[in-house]
């Protein structure tokens, strides 16, 4: 239990409107399908027999999602999986997402897999959440088949997006739902779903190494959903790009938000398309991670820095800071080169996962691209906190969901302390761990996050410090957040990636102490004939640099480079515990 006197409150976030409110994915099918009809719902590019060929697309409306929904969830009762699990897996697509909305809508649980899962993993969360069949798509199979080949797993059903031999079709199992009886697709349709009870099963993608099977209600996200829509300026027919993968929370909660708005989705084909498909599809929204964000804004600055208008773009964001002051908005008029770069259309972004650089964070809003962050776990499907229309600060992630506390815990003299969270997010528990669950879920509904935080002291909006199980205790007792450096660290030009940990080194006296080290991934295009102990030589001295606005204690005492990245997480985060040398 959590007493009150040993915690301090973030305010929450205000709404500026009220969208409906759903009991279960059903509803939420139904009810935007009877607010949107025939507004596009997802724009699918069909692969080109060749590539002088023109692209086309599929579009499908919110009436056409409904139908679908319904169909391929009478054809899954149809192969008995009535009150079965059902796996998915593969790149985001309309069918990966059709099948999460069917399998809750009166057929079972789904459990969504990450696509770029290895095959002792795939089959293990098979296993562990005791699946009954799997929908994939071609990229998976090699994999699928092996696993399914183990005997606890033979009786899985295969039911394949592609033509693939002893699977099911996926389109298959659709048209037998189009085949039922007026009597089935009524029993369907009067199927109680209880919102509250497990619907999800979703394993972990965080950096320990140790996934565990998080169980979600459908409440769990509806009520995230619906918190953020409300929340976020995200307009009816903006078109958004599902960058971030359906089986993250993030990326799950976060498409079906837009849905509920009214914002068509379009697929990207790939990193080194972005830009391409901003502009193909004319992008005006997007949830992803910072490294996408950073990724854009880099390609941006070295554009400008090539054409010889970094001076130039410098003073532009002068004025438009103090235009804006005034309520004068010319931003989409003073950078328009760098929105055609961008598609023309973008105006709004949402960042979650990892920290944003706060400089790119304060970039990209002075040219006419409104950025906010937020912040959660996939034990809260997944937002705690958000930034919101008119409500962000740089360097937090803004405010608590309006039905969602965030508090900070035992904050100590700099008002830092664990955060937790209670509310309608917070997930059952985990999968058969009741001693995992009671290590992080309180009687009284708080959540640990393991996340040091604190609020900030100009909006009192909530400050992420770092992991706690990642800060650096010294020998002299001061403590060193490794985000914060390796934020500073990630604004030189040539680094792809960065870690900060610490080290243990004999001192003065054979006394045992801890310093603090740098893992820097860096761009070898950005040395040109220079050998590594050049490079290390300016890498060194960029870093003393840095050191030089540090307190002693926090500097950087030895910087490890290599070419080779690092190993990370399908949103990006660096798998700190396989790092540290």
């Amino acid at each position: 239990m959590i007493n009150e006197k040993d915690i301090v409150r973030l305010g929450n976030l205000k709404p500026f409107r009220d969208l409906p409110t759903y009991p279960d994915f059903r509803s939420m099918v139904n009810g935007c399908a009877d607010l949107y009809r025939e507004d596009d719902a997802f724009i699918v590019k069909v692969k080109r027999a060749t590539k002088t060929e023109p692209a086309q697309y599929v579009k499908h409306s919110y009436l056409d999602v409904k139908r679908d929904v319904e169909n391929l969830a009478l054809g899954l009762i149809k192969l008995g999986l009535k009150d079965k699990r059902v796996a998915v897996t593969g790149k985001n697509s309309y069918e990966w997402l059709i099948t999460y909305f069917a399998q809750q809508s009166g057929v079972g649980i789904i459990v969504p897999l990450d696509k770029d899962l290895p095959l002792e993993e795939l089959t293990f969360s098979m296993k562990k959440a005791e699946v009954s069949a799997i929908v994939f798509d071609k990229e998976r199979e090699e994999n699928v088949r092996k696993a399914i080949a183990e005997p606890e797993l033979k009786d899985v059903k295969m039911i394949a997006v592609n033509e693939t031999e002893g699977a099911v079709s996926f389109y298959d199992v659709i048209r037998m739902g189009e085949s039922a009886t007026v009597e089935e697709r009524n029993a369907l349709l009067a199927t109680p779903i209880d919102g509250n009870a497990l619907s999800i099963i979703l394993f972990t993608s965080g950096t320990s190494g140790l996934a565990k099977a998080v169980m979600l209600t459908q409440q769990n996200v509806i009520s995230n959903c619906k918190d953020a829509a409300d929340c976020e300026d995200i307009r009816r027919g903006d078109r958004n790009i599902a960058f971030l993968p359906y089986h993250h929370t993030l990326g799950a909660t976060g498409q079906l938000a837009l849905f509920t708005v009214g914002s068509p989705t379009v697929y990207c084909d790939g990193l080194k398309y972005i830009q391409q498909n901003l502009k193909e599809y004319e992008v005006a929204v997007f949830i992803c991670v910072p490294l996408i964000i950073e990724s854009i804004y880099k390609k941006i600055m070295a554009t400008i820095e090539k054409q010889g208008k970094m001076a130039t773009f410098k003073k532009g964001m002068k004025i438009s800071n103090f235009l804006m002051k005034f309520g004068i908005d010319i931003r989409r008029k003073l950078f328009k080169d760098i929105h055609e770069q961008l598609g023309g259309h973008i105006r709004y972004v949402i960042s979650g996962a990892s920290p944003l650089d706060p400089v790119v964070a304060e970039v990209y809003p002075a040219i006419g691209i409104n950025v906010v962050q937020g912040y959660g776990m996939t034990e809260t499907a997944p937002i705690l906190a958000v930034e919101g229309l008119g409500q962000t600060e740089a360097g937090t992630v803004g405010y608590a969901l309006p039905r969602t506390e965030v508090a900070i815990l035992n904050p100590d003299k700099d008002g830092v302390g664990e955060v937790i969270g209670r509310g309608p997010g917070v997930m059952l528990g985990y999968y058969n761990d009741p001693v995992e669950t009671a290590k992080i879920l309180e009687e009284d509904g708080w959540i640990h996050t393991g996340d040091l935080g604190m609020i900030s002291e100009d909006k009192h909006m909530l400050k992420i410090c770092g992991r706690s199980k990642n800060v650096i205790v010294l020998k002299n007792g001061k403590n060193v957040y490794p985000e914060e450096l390796e934020t500073l660290v990630a604004n030189l030009p040539y680094v792809k990636e960065c870690m900060v940990y610490g080290e243990e080194k004999t001192g003065r006296n054979n006394v045992d102490d801890m310093v603090i080290v740098l893992r820097l991934v860096y761009d070898s295009e950005s040395f040109p004939g220079k050998d590594i102990s050049e490079i290390q030589k300016e890498v060194d001295s960029d870093i003393e640099k840095i050191n030089a606005t540090m307190p002693a204690y926090k500097r950087i005492f030895r910087t490890y480079l290599t070419t080779v990245e690092m190993e990370k997480t399908t949103t990006g985060k660096v798998k700190r515990y396989k790092q540290v040398k």
